[in-house]
């Protein structure tokens, strides 16, 4: 579409070609059929003829944004018509009052962060009914917590890490004698007093300083396997898990055909995890989620395929509860040509605190689907799940 200066006709036909494109790309979502002219004209009240329409979708049809799959059907999105469509979603309708207090309880009954990450899955799933993913945060961007040193054999100490997103880590160390009871509270007091709401790579620096404190004379072979298990917790850029849900829901809805490279795609973790940590990192929305159409992902098995995803929890910052504000009901408001409203720029501007001043994610949070999902509902749910993930992570960091 023109962005430029335009005579006050031209800007007209711009501005009704805008809505006929909103209209087949939403009549596409819901039907899945080709969408006529004669059906655009009948369903939305755009004041103009059904022939009017037919001009203006084979003009939208000569700048790329449709397509016509046989001479006879009507029109289809293209992916340049699904990424124009998304980009005027400002921030999507809201989810309902009964949706969000859904959320809360489905989710307020988790035992851990792991029961939370599955349990998020799950719901992010039957909301959108596409594939939910979502990684648990990575230990190279975490802080430690706490670390408890605990005799496993003669010679053998369990050391659990515990860090400020509830990741629990367990490394064993070797002693060629085991110190006392009393001996091993010291040092642990002393390890967590100097660590402490560090980074791993921090940790590591500090556990030199430890090494060389007399108190700990004997305590220096220990003190360097710790640093060396800190190290690679740092480097550790990989060892997020990720929970996965509706696949099958996804199979039985589309053919086993036109799914096949999506599931083999999925099968590819390790792809998956680099697309959607890079996405969640690179939002240019006012909402801190991503959408990635088609080619937009780079990622063969997903040229048919939407990814929309968000990072959820704030490194460096996990202690900052998301409080809700006037206006931001975990949604987003409806289109771009509603952006002058008052209340759509104060939910705005306030989400794009919460996703920037806090610092990067720890984490993401991601729906998977054909491109012809339900982009409104799949953005909407995404950022209201990755808040609450992020809440239920600072939660965990106040309650300590």
């Amino acid at each position: 579409m023109n962005d430029g200066l335009c005579t006050e006709e031209v800007c007209m036909q711009q501005s009704r070609r805008l809505l006929v494109l909103r209209a087949v790309v939403e009549d596409y979502i819901r039907s899945q059929e080709p969408v006529g002219s004669n059906a655009i004209a009948r369903k939305h009240d755009l004041g103009v003829s059904s022939a009017t329409v037919r001009n203006d979708m084979a003009a939208l049809e000569d700048e790329g944004y449709l397509t016509q799959p046989h001479t006879s059907a009507g029109r289809v999105p293209t992916e340049k018509g699904y990424r124009y469509f998304v980009d005027q979603l400002a921030t999507v309708v809201p989810l309902s009052e009964a949706q969000r207090r859904g959320i809360g309880e489905f989710l307020s009954g988790s035992a851990n962060l792991q029961d939370t990450l599955q349990r998020a899955a799950r719901l992010l799933a039957q909301i959108t009914g596409q594939v939910a993913v979502i990684a648990s945060p990575s230990l190279s961007k975490s802080t430690l917590r706490h670390v408890e040193l605990v005799p496993v054999s003669m010679n053998v100490l369990l050391a659990v890490v515990v860090t400020d997103t509830g990741r629990v880590a367990q490394h064993t160390l070797q002693v060629s004698v085991m110190p006392s009871s009393d001996a091993i509270a010291r040092f642990t007091e002393a390890l967590n007093t100097a660590c402490s709401e560090l980074s791993f790579a921090q940790a590591a620096q500090r556990m030199q300083s430890l090494e060389n404190d007399q108190r700990f004379i004997g305590f220096k072979a220990l003190t360097m396997q710790l640093e060396h298990a800190f190290v690679s917790m740092a480097d550790d850029e990989n060892a997020s898990e990720l929970y996965m849900s509706g696949a099958s829901h996804l199979a039985h809805q589309h053919s086993a055909a036109d799914m096949a490279p999506l599931f083999d795609a999925l099968e590819e973790q390790v792809v998956l995890m680099k697309l959607m940590s890079a996405l969640s990192e690179e939002s240019l929305r006012g909402d801190g989620v991503n959408v990635a159409i088609g080619s937009e992902t780079h990622t063969p098995g997903l040229l048919n395929a939407a990814v929309v995803t968000s990072g959820y929890g704030h490194a460096g910052h996990t202690g900052a509860v998301v409080a809700e504000t006037p206006g931001d009901e975990n949604g987003v408001a409806e289109h771009s040509d509603k952006r002058d409203d008052v209340d759509g720029e104060t939910s705005q501007s306030t989400m794009a605190a919460v996703h920037d001043a806090t610092g990067d994610p720890v984490a993401f949070v991601g729906s998977i689907g054909p491109t012809h999902m339900d982009y409104a509902t799949t953005i909407s749910a995404v950022h209201a799940v990755a808040r609450y993930l992020t809440s239920f992570l600072a939660h965990e960091e106040l309650g300590k």
